[in-house]
């Protein structure tokens, strides 16, 4: 998808496939809208007052509007105007993208970025745009017999006409979330492609894919013997289980060295469990081929790092991906056994369905090498964060007010929310064993709560953050596929940082 803006004031002489213009729920016309109405005869208004209502995201498209030379006029609902916000605005950018993607056209016109919103820039609403627009558009045929390439979108351009003194911060803005976009879209197609295809392996090689085409991007894929090599006695446990050959992904996306932090690089974490059938404590078969997406943060990781090195940001990020499978077999862990990690902590295998915080627990003490500003593991971890915030908001948790602060912000900022949960000591206790330093299970009792507290032992060398991602990063039902998410709060979170 291409992004650009143009200046004009003679909207209704813009030749294009579509034009978006916005109409508030109350019948109130956009000043764009406006504009096209008056040159159309009050076409407009007497479709908005005979049909449409406005409400946020819905779209009605009108055609051959008399005096307006855009082939269609696309109404676009932006609610109420009182309650208009960046949500709506993304809603509605969204929402025309869909329509022009559902009428197969290639390119098309918005006009909703020059919308003011209170306390939202034009950077901040071209940048969502953007992202709203690429989500819209995202289509996957990948393992499809012969994939239906009418079906595939046409829409490969969207202008966004913006007044003159806005043209620099909406250029910033489209070009930052066109590279979130194109992020996302990697993320989501290695969410969607099945366990067989991506496998850790595969990660490994998509890693090298991206260090190829960026050239800030290093990349070092580890096997099994030099894992063994670091001691990632926890790591290696869930792999032993699989025939599929671990991959531990080192990326490195390094700034210019006039500008490099002299308080170390950002440390992201993904946890790449590219199929979990839960291990010995085998998980139910209803909804078991959605463990594919066990990989999402390490997607998110990979995504992440696409987007950056797009847009070449001057800080040094580092990501760490462990990558396994974690299935039954006479070589799988058993409920019982007990690992030593690699920071030389033992743990009591309770559950070996608890397998992401075995993987995570390696790579966060591997973490401690590059001296980091910050850590930030990312993973699908419990159920127990869906039961307590459901699909809406990334559970968040951290011992560092100040971290977490930013990546709250972030969240906000991005449309990508998450939502601090506690980490108080007396949670830790859930986690005693008679038998090892720790257990890896701390009860059904706030299961996300002891599985960050969990993580939190092998994270004390640096400010730490946890994002369980297993309510957003992908829908279930009629709607299954990978979301995408935390991508935007993360790169919202490192532009802040840059």
């Amino acid at each position: 998808m291409e992004f650009s803006t143009q200046t004009t004031a003679s909207l209704h002489q813009i030749k294009t496939a579509a034009l978006a213009v916005g109409v508030y729920a109350d019948g109130e016309l956009s000043p764009a809208a406006d504009v096209i109405d008056r040159a159309s005869n009050n076409a407009v208004r007497n479709v908005v007052k005979a049909e449409f209502r406005g409400r946020a995201g819905t779209t009605l498209v009108l055609r051959a509007l008399p005096g307006v030379s855009a082939q269609r006029v696309v109404l676009v609902g932006l609610g109420k105007q009182n309650e208009y916000n960046a949500r709506a605005h993304a809603a509605a950018e969204q929402g025309f993208a869909a329509a022009c993607v559902a009428a197969r056209v290639a390119e098309a016109v918005s006009t909703l970025a020059a919308n003011p919103i209170a306390d939202t820039a034009m950077r901040a609403r071209a940048r969502s745009a953007a992202i709203a627009a690429g989500t819209a558009s995202y289509h996957y045929d990948a393992t499809f017999g012969k994939p239906d390439r009418e079906a595939r979108p046409k829409l490969k351009k969207i202008t966004q006409v913006v007044e003159r003194g806005d043209t620099a911060q909406a250029q910033q803005g489209l070009r930052e979330g066109g590279a979130i976009a194109r992020g996302m879209e990697l993320t989501r197609t290695l969410g969607n492609l099945p366990g067989n295809v991506c496998t850790p392996t595969y990660l490994g090689d998509t890693a090298k894919k991206l260090a190829r085409e960026f050239k800030s991007l290093k990349v070092e894929v580890l096997d099994r013997k030099q894992v063994e090599a670091l001691g990632m006695g926890s790591f290696l446990s869930v792999a032993r289980g699989s025939d599929e050959p671990l991959r531990f992904i080192v990326l490195r996306h390094a700034a210019k060295p006039a500008k490099k932090s002299k308080s170390g690089p950002v440390v992201l974490v993904g946890k790449g469990i590219t199929f979990d059938a839960g291990g010995i404590s085998l998980k139910p078969a209803a909804t078991m081929d959605e463990m594919k997406y066990d990989m999402c943060g390490a997607a998110s990781v990979l995504g992440t790092f696409r987007a950056l090195a797009e847009l070449e940001l001057p800080l040094d990020v580092v990501g760490l991906i462990a990558a396994c499978e974690n299935l039954p077999s006479g070589k799988a862990n058993k409920p019982g056994d007990i690992v030593t990690s690699m920071s030389g902590q033992t743990i009591e295998i309770l559950n070996t369905d608890a397998e992401g915080r075995l993987v995570l627990c390696d790579a966060l003490t591997y973490a401690e090498r590059f001296k980091p500003s910050a850590v930030v593991d990312i993973a699908t971890l419990t159920g127990a964060c869906v039961v307590a915030l459901g699909h809406v908001n990334t559970g968040l948790f951290s011992q560092d007010d100040t971290l977490a602060d930013a990546l709250l912000a972030a969240g906000r900022q991005a449309l990508d929310t998450a939502w601090r949960m506690p980490m108080d000591d007396a949670y830790q206790d859930q986690l005693k064993s008679n038998f090892a330093d720790m257990a890896n299970i701390g009860g059904p009792p706030a299961g996300s709560v002891t599985a960050a507290c969990f993580l939190s032992r092998f994270a004390k060398a640096y400010r730490w953050a946890h994002l369980d991602i297993a309510g957003t990063a992908w829908r279930s039902g009629k709607d299954k596929g990978a979301t995408g998410r935390p991508v935007p709060l993360l790169m919202q979170f490192l532009l802040d940082q840059a």
